[in-house]
């Protein structure tokens, strides 16, 4: 008899958030699911570590199933970390992260909890995918993330990844019928462009609310953000080795 694949779940949102719910119940079709995700939203986390305080770790039960689900008080790196060490018994056959509420396409993946946490798993060497869908509401429809997640999971362990390679997926806000397929992308090349709003408090103090907007620079139809104004799911292979390599024999021409 084949063994199930054994497939980590984890995410940024909070163990509790619908699209984690979805992302378990698509994993549970497909292979052993055991779940460790933060107890509370970690947005913007990126590939934050727990060092100056203890980390708490709970198993918990939300749904129906006899899937294991561990709620942690860390990060979504922690989560990943801790699944690793404590929790799981043997290296997983894949770990899938999200589906995250809000897009994590171009530079947001650099800030994304959700795809550090893919991130960390894929240096431990499990093949390793971020979800997310472009709505932030909370009661969101992932109906069309889900079925299109199940292929590209699927897909994933059968193929396997290139060693040091996760796949970041971005899904439009369109239903399932309206969904044209999926693009294999490059990163846009876009930015925020950030402002503060400073305000005073009641007691006289000064305060800051961090606000920006998303601007794309990049005019290229190969790129996620085309992908995802054009209908299309975006598929981005990313890795976490950042050396420059195109930039190593320029620097070795300098006189240190």
């Amino acid at each position: 008899m084949t063994k199930k694949p054994l497939i980590l779940v984890t995410n940024d949102d909070g163990i509790t958030a619908p699209g984690i719910r979805t992302l378990i119940a698509v994993m549970k079709t497909i292979g052993e699911v055991v779940v460790v995700a933060p107890d509370s939203p970690q947005s913007g986390m990126g590939h934050a570590v727990t060092l100056d305080s203890t980390l708490h770790l709970e198993q918990v039960y939300i749904d129906d199933g006899d899937q294991k689900e561990y709620s942690c008080s860390g990060t979504p790196v922690d989560c990943v970390k801790i699944a690793k060490s404590e929790i799981l018994d043997r290296k997983p056959d894949l770990c899938v992260s999200g589906i995250n509420h809000g897009s994590n396409s171009s530079i947001n993946v650099i800030y994304s909890g959700t795809m550090s946490a893919a991130l960390e798993a894929g240096i431990e060497g499990i093949p390793s995918i971020g979800f997310s869908l472009l709505d932030y509401n909370w009661n969101a429809n992932f109906e069309a993330a889900a079925t299109f997640a199940k292929s590209i999971a699927l897909n994933v362990l059968k193929n396997g990844l290139p060693e040091g390679v996760v796949l970041n997926v971005n899904f439009p806000k369109l239903e399932k019928e309206e969904i044209k397929g999926v693009r294999i992308c490059r990163q846009a090349k876009a930015n925020w462009k950030e402002e503060f709003d400073k305000r005073v408090s009641p007691q006289g103090k000064e305060y800051y609310w961090l606000t920006g907007k998303f601007v794309n620079l990049d005019k290229g139809e190969d790129t996620d953000e085309w992908a995802l104004q054009n209908g299309y799911v975006s598929v981005v292979p990313v890795k976490f080795d950042l050396t420059a390599h195109h930039c190593v024999q320029k620097l070795n021409t300098w006189d240190f």
